[in-house]
């Protein structure tokens, strides 16, 4: 009898190694395919099995609108309330889908290893939807593994405890990712439009709205609102000083404060007529600073930032590695409290050799452990806890912190209490009463391993009950009232979480968001300051519709994606419920956009005010404006026209030369750094393709719904199948090329690192260096159909024969120029809106340089004679 074939995905490949590993006790044959397979003999279920464990990369399936609803000329932004969504593959390079197909053919079980929360059920059902296996089905079954850590011990106790996948809880990541998608595009689109149509000095590409993010940037506001508004008072207060044994005291006015000059001199003059401190009561008390309870994800946050120095998003990375690495649990959690069956004694064992808390754990089993203290049981993990030992020099630097903050947390919540013995001594003198403090540790209990949590000593000298002693000055003490400081990341965070925005994992998300869109800047000490363009925004929406950047309407929508995770509402009652909702608002928006409008010109420029001159408009022939802050663009102050161009490189006047299509003046496009490539675009081209057929275009965005036909995205001139122009890519493509369905082109400004780059993907081919001049000829390879290009060496460099400079030749064919190419990658820049490309990929005169493969049997030529 045949074994049993069985398949297992995890969430990351590093994740599928780890139990690949455990499971066949290294004893396993790895071979390549989209992501890694590990294969092993193994028990499963009682009978001998075969099984391949592999991986998908986070999410196989992105949602997003059909093509019809991605260009924002087309569709109205209303309308997408109302559309149809569909999910596409998110990273359609890797193949995911196809390869988990693949995998599983013949299998009769499926073992889902994926992140045990939310998102990580919702990529289960990915995974199920792609190997073609059903939830219900007895021939075919589908298993859930869960576990919180990537150890020995959780991987083999998670096989012994198989589940079933939870669709309710995948069924609530839909209806969020929908309702995220729906409204947050919507809006964008419509104020993105609305602004950048009239500012240009803006400096964000999107003005972007989020039913989290916009809440979030909405506390960094209030906070900036109460620092403006703040207005300082003057306050005054008394310090007696009294010396007792040689030791200089200072004590405290029972009245802290007061707010009124003539009053507080009053009673300095009072206090100083007497002049004699009397003791009337002095107390002892045995105090405690308890333990901490365990770590959740949202306290790792704030510490990491407070602490650490680390915004959200990169502590997560950070955690993620960790976890993945095998060092610290599953990171992403709401508990603080541990189950009852949690081994702590093997997690510290797992500790005991660390060279530098290795002593303290030892101490801790010797004499015994404290039992943590109880904490929120959320149900999803255990808290963050340390698996085992590190050193510095195995994780980095930055990982090390983290790692350490939670090992040292950890055994925090095992340690005693720290207890101490608090004194305070009350005095009277003229009728007022004052009072000084003592502190003194007798347990340090958690703060030996946790010192920034440790009780500052504070000695003071001894008093007896109704002791006399004469003091030796008064002081009046001038001050401020000071405003609050901007949010810090930390403080964000809990704000956050009390108003139920975002969840555990998402909360970094929303943070680097509004940092991304320039909407606030991270600042010395991790403080959050709101720039103009953040104020603007939310300002404008507390005059229209406060709703829209108040915690309230988010939390409610999680609140409601809660019930339909536990199965108490349906999915697609809940996504129309609140879709309805923000429709109504969204209409009531447009309808008031000038009282935002009254905002922003308040506040920025106009687009006829903006840029400097750069290049000539085709259609009036005066000159148009570049506005170089985000994103960069042009102004046709005549026309009112305004020209979308490529984003994140440099840009000017390609030698006054025109398109022979529209008369516009050409403008030449370079990207950062010394792989970047360059090229030439026409501005009317760019955002107006004038040929059919074009169904690729440089720029678009990944997932399609932000991205714009003219917005960033457009088609420069080496997507252009002008016969006749010289800059198009019928005159300068040379051949296809070796990794992708493109267009090798000539590099026009590139002398004298002469290069060909592809105008589809990161593909570079250099040239021979240092020639005076390359260019393309209009004659054609007879043997592979690739473009012949004439070469002028450099006389003191040529590899001619006789010191001849002047040569002309196909690269693929002939030997000489095949010679002196080599293949390289640069920066990535062009991403597919759909359908193919007009390259064919390269066949028996492929490039033997140093590129990642060459495609097989398929005609090298190029697909010119299509057009």
């Amino acid at each position: 009898m045949a074994p049993l074939k069985v398949l297992m995905v995890a969430e990351k490949p590093s994740i599928a190694l780890s139990i690949a590993t455990v499971l066949s006790g290294g004893q396993l044959y790895t071979r390549k395919a989209s992501t890694e397979v590990h294969e092993f003999d193994w028990m499963f279920l009682g009978s001998h099995a075969y099984i391949k464990v592999t991986s998908v990369v986070g999410h196989v399936f992105r949602l997003d609108f059909p093509p019809a609803y991605q260009d924002w000329n087309a569709s109205n932004p209303l309308d997408l309330f109302q559309a149809p969504v569909h999910k596409a593959e998110s990273n359609p390079k890797v193949h995911i889908c196809r390869h988990l197909n693949q995998e599983a053919r013949g299998c009769g079980h499926l073992v889902l290893w994926l992140d045990c929360d939310r998102e990580g059920e919702n990529i289960c059902f990915e995974v199920i939807e792609c190997t073609g296996f059903q939830v219900n089905d007895a021939r075919r079954k589908v298993h859930r593994a869960r576990f919180s850590s990537v150890t020995e011990k959780d991987i083999l106790k998670a096989m012994g405890n198989l589940v079933e996948p939870n669709r309710n809880e995948a069924l609530a990541v839909d209806a969020r990712q929908e309702i995220d998608l729906k409204v947050g595009v919507a809006f964008t689109r419509f104020q993105t439009t609305y602004f950048q149509g009239k500012y240009g000095n803006l400096d964000s590409r999107f003005i972007s709205y989020g039913p989290c993010q916009t809440p979030t940037l909405g506390f960094c506001v209030q906070r900036y609102l109460q620092i403006t508004s703040f207005k300082p008072e003057k306050f005054w207060t008394l310090h007696p000083y009294l010396v007792q044994n040689g030791y200089e005291l200072k004590l405290e006015w029972e009245r802290q404060k007061l707010f009124d000059f003539d009053v507080a001199t009053m009673f300095q003059k009072l206090v100083m007529q007497d002049g004699i401190l009397e003791v009337i009561d002095i107390s002892e008390k045995q105090e405690s600073k308890v333990h901490p309870s365990g770590l959740n994800t949202v306290n790792l946050l704030k510490v990491a930032s407070s602490a650490l120095g680390y915004g959200p998003q990169m502590a997560m990375q950070l955690a993620e590695r960790l976890y993945t690495q095998g060092f610290i649990s599953y990171p992403r959690t709401e508990s603080t409290a541990y189950p009852s069956s949690f081994d702590f004694r093997g997690t510290l064992s797992a500790l005991a050799n660390n060279p530098v808390w290795g002593d303290y754990v030892e101490r801790l089993l010797a004499e015994g452990y404290a039992k943590p203290r109880s904490g929120t049981d959320a149900g999803d993990h255990p808290p963050i806890t340390p698996m085992r030992s590190a050193t510095e020099d195995m994780l980095g630097k930055d990982a090390w912190r983290l790692y350490s903050y939670v090992c040292q947390h950890f055994l925090g919540t095992v340690s005693p209490d720290c207890k101490y013995i608090r004194t305070k001594v009350k005095f009277s003198m003229g009728a007022e009463f004052f009072h000084c403090v003592g502190q003194h540790v007798t347990v340090q209990g958690f703060t030996y391993i946790m010192p920034w949590l440790a009780i500052n000593e504070k000695k003071i000298p001894q008093f007896t009950k109704e002791e006399k002693i004469e003091v030796s000055k008064v002081e009046l003490h001038e001050g401020n009232t000071v405003p609050p400081e901007y949010l810090s990341e930390s403080e964000l965070i809990t704000l956050m979480e009390k108003n139920g925005i975002g969840t555990d994992a998402s909360i970094p998300v929303h943070i680097n968001n509004i940092c991304e869109r320039n909407y606030v800047q991270v600042q010395a000490g991790r403080k959050l300051a709101p720039t103009t363009l953040g104020i603007t925004l939310i300002r404008g929406y507390q005059c229209i519709d406060p709703d829209l950047c108040l915690p309230d309407i988010r939390s409610f929508i999680e609140q409601q994606i809660t019930l339909v995770a536990k199965g108490q509402a349906d999915h697609s009652g809940v996504v129309q419920h609140v879709l309805q909702q923000f429709r109504q608002k969204y209409s009531y928006y447009v309808k008031q956009i000038e009282n935002m409008d009254a905002l922003f010109e308040a506040q920025f420029s106009p687009l006829s005010n903006s840029g400097r001159v750069l290049s000539k408009c085709g259609k009036c022939l005066r000159y148009m404006k570049y506005i170089s802050m985000q994103p960069s663009r042009l102004y046709c102050s005549t026309c009112e026209d305004v020209y979308n161009l490529p984003q994140r490189g440099t840009l000017k006047l390609y030698k006054e030369l025109t398109c022979p299509l529209d008369n516009f003046e050409l403008l030449i496009f370079s990207m950062a750094g010394p792989e970047g490539k360059s090229f030439p675009l026409c501005p009317f081209c760019y955002n107006n393709p004038p040929f059919e057929g074009i169904d690729t275009l440089y720029g678009t965005t990944t997932t399609g719904s932000f991205g714009k036909l003219g917005k960033g995205a457009g088609m420069p001139c080496f997507l252009c199948p002008h016969p006749a122009c010289r800059h198009s890519m019928i005159a300068q493509g040379v051949c296809a090329c070796p990794e992708c369905n493109g267009t090798l082109v000539l590099d026009p400004v590139s002398a004298p690192k002469w290069r060909l780059y592809c105008n589809m993907c990161n593909c570079l081919v250099s040239l021979p260096q240092g020639a005076h001049r390359i260019a393309t000829t209009q004659e054609q390879c007879p043997e592979c159909g690739s473009k012949i290009i004439e070469i002028d060496f450099n006389k003191k460099t040529t590899p001619l024969a006789d010191g001849a400079t002047l040569h002309t030749g196909c690269i693929l064919c002939d030997e000489l120029l095949h010679s002196l190419i080599e293949v390289k990658h640069g920066k990535t820049f062009f991403k597919r809106l759909g359908g193919r490309g007009r390259g064919r990929g390269a066949g028996r005169g492929a490039f033997k340089g140093r590129g990642r493969g060459t495609g097989k049997g398929v005609d090298p030529k190029m697909s010119f004679r299509d057009f």
